[in-house]
This record gives structure tokens, C-alpha cells and sequence, in this order.
């Protein structure tokens, strides 16, 4: 059996399942940069191959591990109900767990690293970039998951990361940076720090509709990208969302917020010149389509009049993230030149201005659509 140098850990964790064929040994699978993620394969006496997916979580990323596993274990339960009731393929349509052989759900191994196994799901693709059908096909992916989970309890998820989309704490945190200002950099970045504090009060708009009960509660993905979903090789819908990592209470507008905010563009994040970094309404529209002919009616009123609020504010809060750091001096996100995180941020405030100047017209191609 082939381990990947020679990993004894890794030996260790498969050796604690029970693989149904002969195990020919593991490669190092994805282009993900938290988790370890491995591709078992098994080659049965005839037929092919069959392919398991084994994840090692980032104790750094995620601390409380047993926590993001009861929130997996919770969500993609719930998951196979719903999609065995609406006569689906649950064992393409959600993530299946494999219990270890003592029939634990997950196996944490000898550092206290919690490991998981599933199910490979063949004829499927994971892309980085999307054509328009393809964007809008990952829309109705992730509208559909808003529309199964709609009846979980969302509020005994636990928060995998704390305050992660809370704009108004991401501004806090700028704040604190800004007058710490650690390498001096605050003089040079002015423009930069008056876009934010004009937008202060921006920030509170989505915490303040959910603490006065305007917008509901929803179990949300939070990491919407396109990569996110797995694509169905003949028919080219989303057939599986994956990456359920940061699952966790929060609001529907957030899951629609983020797919704007990459997808809905053309540019690289760190582009230099941004005349090439522009909104593209059209894209919104097809996004937001695809979004609600997933949700199949089940978004609020209030969340229907929120979903550009979502994409502003989650474009406005990623570059706000950019912008702390590097005022911080570049401590949270890798970079590969010393204004990277600068560079980062300009982009999506120069996005975040192009929607406000289109931001009638974003309000009205909701209005349209959900009519």
C-alpha cells in the first residue's frame, strides 16, 4: 500500500478503518491549503477502482474540532432526509461519512487530530473558474441548500469560527489596527481608511436586521465559492455541496453576499490596475436566478430586499479584512509582496463602489426575479 512520505500518522488513520476491497494506498488530493486531504483508492477483484475522500482538519484553522464534527454529523443527517423525501441521490447529492471500524463517526489520531472518511463522488467536477451557465448552476446549488436546511434548527449549530461574517466586529477590529497603525502605515493608506469609515454605518446593517428579528436565522455555508460545489459531468448542474467546514448559524444573504464577491468579477484579487476591476451587473443577475430558483420561494420578503445588502457588505467586510492585516503587518493572509494585502483590498472596494453605483438597479433585478 502506497503512503504519501512514508506518513506513519496517515497509516495510522487509514488503519483505523475497514475498507471494503484491496487498499492500494493514498495521494494527497485538491488544491486546498487548510485541511490535509487525501484520495483513497480501492481496487475491487473486477470493475473500477472505488474512491474514498480522508480529511485531516486544521487544529489551527479550527480549534474546536469535535464541535465542526457535531455540526457535520448534524447538518448532512438533515441533508439526507430531505434529499431521500424529495426522491434524490443521497449518496451524490450530500457528503456520506464512513465510520471507523469501532463506529465512531470520525477518528482523531495520536496528536489529537480528528480525521474523516466519505464517499468519493464520481462523474463529478470540481472547477476554479465558471463559464455564466456554470455560475448560475452553482447558484441553484447553493439556493438549494438554503432550501433543505430551511428547517433545521440553525441555532444549535455551533460557530466553528467566532464572529466570522460580523461586519460590525471586523470594523472593530480595523480600528484597533489602525491605531495601533504598528508599521507606520496608516499615513500612507488615507484613502484607504476613509473609504471604511465612511461605510461605519454599513457594517451594522446586516447584525442590526438580525437582532430586531428582520431577517431569520439560517444555517449557512459561508464559503460559497465555486469550487465549493461539485459539478455533474453530464448534466453540468451542482450536484454536491462540499467543504462544510464553517457550516454554522448565520444569515442566507451571507451565502449569496460571497459568491457576488468572487464570481461576479473578472478580475484576480490583487490586481494592480483597476480600471480591469469592475462589477459585473450581468453576472448578479444570473446569480441571483440561479440563487432563488434553488431557495424555490423559501427566502423571507426581508431577505429578498437584503440580498444586494449581502453582496456589498460581504465585498465591503473582505477588504476591510485586507486592509487590518495589512495595516497589522501581514500576520493572517500569505502574501507574496509586501502591498499584496493593499492590493487586495483596493479591489474589493473598488467593487463595493461600482455595486453602490449600480445599486437601484441591483435592488430591481431581485424585484424582477423573485416576482
Amino acid at each position: 500500500m502506497y503512503i504519501p512520505e512514508n506518513n506513519a500518522v496517515l497509516a495510522e488513520v487509514i488503519a483505523a478503518y475497514e475498507f471494503p476491497e484491496t487498499l492500494l494506498g493514498a495521494v494527497r488530493y485538491g488544491s486546498g491549503h487548510i485541511n490535509d486531504t487525501f484520495c483513497i483508492v480501492c481496487q475491487p477483484m473486477e470493475g473500477k477502482a472505488i474512491r474514498f475522500i480522508l480529511q485531516g482538519l486544521s487544529v489551527a484553522a479550527f480549534p474546536r474540532q469535535d464541535e465542526l464534527m457535531e455540526n457535520f454529523i448534524g447538518v448532512t443527517a438533515h441533508l439526507r432526509k430531505k434529499i431521500e423525501a424529495a426522491g434524490g441521490d443521497v449518496m451524490r447529492e450530500t457528503l456520506n461519512l464512513i465510520p471507523t471500524r469501532d463506529g465512531k463517526a470520525y477518528y482523531t489520531d495520536s496528536t489529537g487530530k480528528v480525521w474523516r472518511l466519505t464517499h468519493y463522488v464520481e462523474n463529478s467536477l470540481c472547477l476554479q473558474k465558471a463559464t455564466p451557465d456554470l455560475f448560475e448552476a452553482s447558484a441553484r446549488a447553493f439556493g438549494r441548500f438554503q432550501w433543505l436546511l430551511a428547517d433545521y434548527p440553525a441555532e444549535t449549530l455551533h460557530e466553528t469560527i467566532v464572529n466570522f461574517h460580523n461586519t460590525e466586529d471586523r470594523f472593530a477590529k480595523f480600528l484597533a489596527a489602525l491605531e495601533a497603525d504598528k508599521l507606520g502605515r496608516a499615513k500612507d493608506v488615507a484613502a484607504e481608511i476613509k473609504f471604511v469609515m465612511d461605510r461605519k454605518a454599513d457594517c451594522s446593517v446586516a447584525v442590526n436586521a438580525l437582532r430586531e428579528g428582520k431577517l431569520p436565522l439560517r444555517v449557512t455555508h459561508n464559503d460559497t465559492k465555486l469550487n465549493n460545489v461539485l459539478i455533474d459531468e453530464d448534466t453540468l448542474e451542482g450536484v454536491c455541496i462540499i467543504d462544510l467546514d464553517t457550516t454554522m448559524p448565520g444569515l442566507s444573504i451571507y451565502d449569496f453576499g460571497d459568491s457576488i464577491r468572487f464570481g461576479a468579477n473578472h478580475s484576480a484579487e490583487d490586481e494592480k490596475d483597476l480600471s480591469k476591476v469592475n462589477f459585473d451587473i450581468e453576472l448578479y443577475k444570473r446569480y441571483t436566478r440561479g440563487f432563488l430558483e434553488g431557495a424555490k420561494g423559501g427566502l423571507t420578503q426581508a431577505e429578498l430586499e437584503y440580498l444586494p445588502w449581502g453582496a456589498k457588505l460581504m465585498t465591503l467586510e473582505c477588504g476591510i479584512r485586507f486592509l487590518t492585516d495589512y495595516l497589522d503587518g501581514d500576520n493572517y493572509f500569505h502574501i507574496r509582496y509586501p502591498e499584496q494585502n493593499l492590493d487586495r483590498c483596493r479591489t474589493q472596494f473598488k467593487l463595493v463602489a461600482d455595486m453602490e453605483a449600480q445599486w437601484t438597479q441591483m435592488h430591481e433585478i431581485v424585484k424582477e426575479i423573485a416576482k
